[in-house]
């Protein structure tokens, strides 16, 4: 079966809320150290799912880079203070653009996406392999053989 843009944007969304579900049931669990930085990782995962979702026949690499470099611009706008006022005023926003910077975070957001790097390469590799490998055809045999 092809893996079509289209298939890429239907499961986008349904891996985005798998990632916040996740991040979610470990806020529950945990008031620690998992908590903070599963949650910084996760925000990750669920950016690179929405950098697929827009750009659906982007490679792996270039989709990590564009999710992990979008994470840092996020994290480091916090020196202004911008999102943090913004973040006052709306749980949407203190849940998209933070509060305060963190320079931890910075390294825990390509750990959310280089896992997801590797499996979308080896997803890939995988179909590649699939669709180049000669299809036998349908072999019909004879009672009278």
């Amino acid at each position: 079966m092809p893996i079509t843009a289209r298939t890429v944007r239907l499961l986008m969304p349904v891996v985005a809320l798998l990632f916040l579900g996740l991040a979610l049931l470990i806020r529950a669990v945990d008031d620690g150290a998992l908590r903070q930085y599963s949650g910084t990782a996760l925000y990750a995962s669920m950016v690179w799912a929405v950098v697929l979702f827009l750009a659906p026949r982007m490679a792996p690499v270039p989709a990590g880079t564009v999710a992990t470099v979008f994470c840092w611009a996020v994290e480091l706008a916090q020196l202004t203070g911008v999102p943090a006022e913004l973040s006052a005023r709306s749980l949407a926003a203190r849940l998209a653009l933070g509060v305060q910077f963190d320079p931890v975070d910075l390294a825990w957001y390509p750990a959310g996406v280089a896992p997801l790097i590797v499996l979308h390469h080896l997803l890939l590799a995988r179909h590649r392999r699939a669709m180049s490998s000669p299809q036998r055809p349908f072999e019909v045999t004879s009672a009278h053989s």
